[in-house]
């Protein structure tokens, strides 16, 4: 499970898969999800540096 949601997969649909529901995912899962909510994070910030650069 926690490869799945390292690879981004929607926290509900690995919930379902394993027969969880979201409060038990996130609870047993809270620092794979921390770590990837950090990883979206610099995702993005590099992407709108991208995106802000001059041409």
């Amino acid at each position: 499970m926690s490869f799945w949601l390292s690879s981004g997969v929607d926290p509900m649909e690995c919930a379902r898969r394993a027969g969880h529901t979201i409060a038990v995912l996130f609870r047993v899962y809270a620092k794979v999800l921390a770590r990837t909510q950090d990883w979206a994070n610099r995702r993005i910030d590099a992407t709108m540096r991208e995106w802000n650069e001059p041409e």
